[in-house]
């Protein structure tokens, strides 16, 4: 007889250990992006600046340890200053393509 699981014993999925490359990240982002939700992106950058290490990214964004935490965590909206800079730490940069190529 198997045994079955509820799902709200399982734990909650950390996705910064995946993010070990910079591929990684990239296509983490370009996932996140296509999924047109600001809130899962400010989480999604919290997950990359935690893999990253969340002291140093704040550092080289400007901005306080605790003020980056409460702009990155899930749910919230931070400015588009604070994800641009964020992203500028984190060493990447959001791209525009046309949805549509000629």
């Amino acid at each position: 007889m198997s045994t079955r699981i509820k799902v709200d014993e399982l734990p909650a999925f950390d996705a910064a250990p995946y993010l070990d490359s910079d591929e990684a990240i990239a296509s983490y982002l370009t996932d996140i992006l296509e999924a047109n939700d600001a809130g899962l992106l400010s989480a999604a950058l919290g997950d990359i600046a935690r893999a990253r290490g969340m002291t140093d990214i704040a550092k080289a964004a400007g901005i306080t340890r605790e003020a980056l935490y409460k702009a990155l965590r899930p749910g919230s909206a931070p400015r588009f200053d604070t994800v641009n800079r964020v992203c500028t730490a984190l060493g990447v940069r959001l791209v525009v393509q046309p949805l549509h190529p000629v």
